[in-house]
């Protein structure tokens, strides 16, 4: 804990160890021999340790809630990924892919990529392709570009 007090002769706002009560120090701001004053509740600073062990020997008791009938779920799950949305109903789903997620240092694999991913739809599932067209924010050069991609609307 650290004592706050003020120099008597130029009124400076000085700080601390408790320790040190009672040692003749020179102030500081002025150099006037200061006589360290008694730790007392008025010039006494509490630091965040104090008040944590404090709040740390706080007991508390905590109770789960029971219920009686079904407990509303608070986390929704995601859809099952296509492989595994084969034997469920079908619907339409979108998968878009964006030419500068395919770019690889020194190479563009967006043909490629494009092709697996129509493969793993099959042709008899396509409903749609779209080319798209979109710009954004390059964070290297804070400059804006213009990029392509598809996106694709399948049954799954």
């Amino acid at each position: 804990m650290d004592i706050i007090f003020k120099c008597p002769a130029c009124h400076q706002q000085l700080e601390v160890d408790a320790a040190a009560s009672g040692q003749q120090i020179a102030c500081p701001a002025c150099s006037k021999s200061i006589t360290i004053p008694p730790p007392d509740a008025s010039n006494m600073k509490v630091g965040i340790a104090a008040h944590s062990s404090a709040a740390a020997k706080e007991e508390k008791h905590f109770a789960v809630p029971v219920t009686e009938g079904p407990v509303e779920a608070l986390i929704k799950k995601a859809h099952p990924p296509l492989e595994a949305a084969k034997d469920g109903p079908r619907k339409l789903r979108v998968r878009t892919i964006r030419h500068i997620d395919c770019k690889e240092v020194g190479h563009d694999n967006f043909d490629a990529i494009v092709t697996d991913a129509l493969g793993k739809i099959g042709e008899d599932n396509i409903v749609s392709i779209n080319t798209i067209n979109y710009s954004y924010v390059e964070m290297g050069t804070q400059k804006l570009l213009n990029d392509f991609g598809v996106l694709i609307v399948y049954k799954g």
